[in-house]
């Protein structure tokens, strides 16, 4: 029986992580659409931020960003997997775990990480580790992978587990809620929290072709509680059968969903704003508009890759 605490097993995802550097930078685009989102992020905000943090940092695209902004003077780069981290000698590097991270309190004024922190398994005591080492008014900007990620694919591996071995193993790994990640920040003692979300939809010429991919990017099977004998060629013939049924497009490829939630936040600071205290306002924007007031469903981002 695994620890129920230990969802992960992070020397696997270390390994897998390294392994995933040899891999060409084609499937990095989920990274790639988060370093770019950060970028424009940044760009809005109107203060300067001396030491950055970029946490996570697989192939630099993060760090890019920090290094290219006008906001940001030196960039300190952290993976848990060394390969993952730029060779050149005029880079600070560290091999950092996200769950015990080496820094000092107040010592950072940014901390930015790219879809790596939904693979810890204290995801509480990683954002307070994160605050503490960020100065107050320290900006905190991060993306994770949320619930709907992989949905389909779970299910197909739960239906074809199910029909042929009478049971299921876990495959896909547990993602958060924006709810329960905005919960989090304020739990962990951070101001201002906004989380948002996006949805990536992307075609794939089949069900393999996807899985090779979560295989290219590290992103494979590292659960804990995992099942350690190898996969049938008939489980797997069966599971893409399965998901082919159940996601294929009019022309004939298949659709992975991935939810990438971005996580903003600050360090508490005297200077920032305060909310009022409810039910002090005395004007309605909908009447200083005169228009009338309605309430509109949030909704993440459409968007779609083909791949």
């Amino acid at each position: 029986m695994s620890d129920p605490i230990n969802v992960f097993d992070r020397a696997l995802v270390a390994r897998r992580r390294d392994r995933a550097a040899a891999a060409d930078g084609d499937h990095d685009f989920l990274l790639a659409r988060v370093a770019e989102d950060f970028a424009e992020r940044l760009a809005i905000v109107q203060r300067q931020f001396p030491l950055a943090l970029a946490l996570g940092d697989a192939r630099g695209r993060v760090s890019a960003v920090l290094r290219t902004s006008r906001r940001v003077g030196t960039v300190i780069e952290a993976d848990l997997a060394p390969a993952l981290l730029p060779a050149a000698r005029d880079r600070l590097r560290v091999v950092a775990d996200e769950e015990a991270l080496p820094f000092a309190d107040a010592s950072l004024d940014l901390v930015a990480s790219g879809l790596t922190l939904h693979l810890v398994n204290d995801l509480p005591g990683a954002l307070v580790q994160i605050r503490r080492a960020l100065k107050p008014d320290g900006l905190f900007l991060a993306a994770l992978l949320g619930g709907q990620t992989l949905d389909g694919l779970r299910a197909a591996w739960v239906a074809a587990e199910a029909e042929i071995h009478g049971g299921a193993s876990p495959r896909v790994a547990p993602f958060a809620d924006v709810r329960d990640l905005g919960a989090l920040l304020q739990r962990a003692g951070f101001a201002l929290p906004v989380v948002d979300s996006d949805v990536v939809r992307v075609a794939y010429a089949e069900p393999l072709a996807l899985m090779r991919e979560l295989k290219a990017m590290g992103a494979s099977n590292a659960l804990a509680s995992r099942r350690r004998r190898p996969v049938t060629r008939r489980l797997l013939l069966r599971a893409c059968e399965i998901y082919a049924d159940r996601h294929a497009r009019p022309d004939g490829r298949v659709e992975a969903t991935f939810e990438i939630i971005t996580l903003t936040a600050w360090v508490p600071h005297p200077s920032q704003p305060k909310p009022l205290r409810p039910g002090s306002a005395r004007t309605r924007l909908a009447d200083a508009l005169g228009v009338t007031e309605q309430t509109l469903p949030a909704r993440g981002r459409p968007g779609g890759e083909e791949r």
